[in-house]
């Protein structure tokens, strides 16, 4: 595989489409790539040009042209454009099994973290024809066609656009309807300290650990937790929000005085976490593992053991800087997700 650095134009265009799935009404279609495993590209010591506004990079899945490098995205560390897509580029070995095959939403950030964002969801032309798309029908017939990330050239193409942290589909594109994870994402309210997200998260898998449900866990890289279970696929995204909802209640219902599952904002106590289950909803997404987060620190939603929550972690602790070193030293924690082996059947519990 050819990884060269070099400063030339290249064209767009669009590639062939064809028919990736369907179920109950959603049509699913995915250019090039869809049945392509990932082999992580060897990415380690590849460095963009510092000094330059735009250039070419040649990596895994084809050339991609990087625009506004210079620009600062994060003010107060003074890191750039050119920062960000490389960290990206050096966490892909990683990160690439975790968010291929999936639709991703776009969140934009043309000026950094503190200039407007918006969120787009159906890819943007012109766009390289190495650029899979993932197109997927509404209940309103509407279809979009969503990016996939399915190499590095693609997931370059992407962070280019400005997405600072990357949105995929719990789904994948062969069957939309049908997730292979159920997910908590713990918020706190007003006035609750991060200590407190700690133990609810520690509440979450015991819990979950009684049901025989193996869980995983990750800094949102804001202000919370992630709790991850794979799942069987099988149950469809309705299925699963049921599940989702029918836990965090009970859990709230356990442990009044530190979880609340209420929906209103208004009517969320303060110094409580939230076990938020609507993320498990149809056509939501969360920031994905290893995703850098538009805060003040550059902090990445990063894997993190049990045992060291039960230490005790903070957010900062895992950031654009460090997180790629982390990597190297300790892998990739959240490997089980990807594995068939150790899966719960979510249908006993329905």
């Amino acid at each position: 595989m050819a990884r060269t650095i070099r400063s030339q134009k290249r064209s767009a265009g669009k590639g062939r489409e064809r028919v990736a799935g369907r179920k109950r009404g959603a049509r699913a279609t995915l250019r090039r790539g869809e049945i392509r495993s990932v082999t992580p590209a060897k990415t380690r010591g590849l460095e963009i040009p510092r000094g330059v506004s735009e250039t070419d990079v040649e990596v895994e899945g084809g050339q991609v042209h990087l625009t506004n490098l210079e620009k600062i995205f994060w003010p107060e560390l003074g890191l750039t454009k050119r920062d960000l897509l490389q960290y990206y580029l050096d966490v892909s070995p990683w990160l690439l099994p975790h968010v291929k095959n999936r639709a991703m939403v776009m969140k934009r950030y043309p000026n950094g973290i503190h200039g407007p964002f918006f969120f787009m969801k159906r890819a943007p032309l012109p766009r390289p024809d190495f650029i899979p798309i993932c197109s997927i029908e509404h209940a309103s017939g509407n279809i979009i066609g969503f990016p996939v990330i399915q190499h590095v050239a693609s997931l370059l193409w992407v962070v280019n656009l400005g997405c600072i942290d990357l949105n995929p589909w719990y789904a994948r594109c062969d069957d939309v309807w049908r997730p292979d994870f159920l997910h908590f994402d713990l918020d706190p309210t007003p006035e609750t300290p991060f200590e407190r997200l700690l133990e609810v998260a520690l509440l979450v898998r015991e819990a979950l650990a009684a049901l025989k449900m193996k869980s995983y866990a990750k800094t949102t890289g804001s202000r919370g937790v992630h709790v991850y279970i794979p799942i069987v696929r099988g149950p469809d995204q309705k299925e699963v929000w049921r599940f989702a909802k029918a836990f965090s209640r009970e859990l709230a219902q356990r442990n009044p005085q530190t979880i609340t599952a209420e929906y209103r904002v208004a009517k969320r106590p303060k110094g409580h976490v939230l076990a938020d289950y609507n993320q498990n909803a149809w056509n939501r997404t969360l920031a994905s593992v290893y995703s850098v987060r538009p805060q003040i620190a550059a902090t990445v939603s990063t894997p993190v053991t049990w045992e060291e929550i039960e230490r005790g972690i903070k957010t900062e602790d895992f950031t654009m800087r460090n997180v790629p070193e982390r990597l190297r030293k300790v892998g990739d924690l959240w490997r089980p997700l990807l594995e068939e082996s150790g899966r719960a059947h979510l249908e006993e519990f329905l």
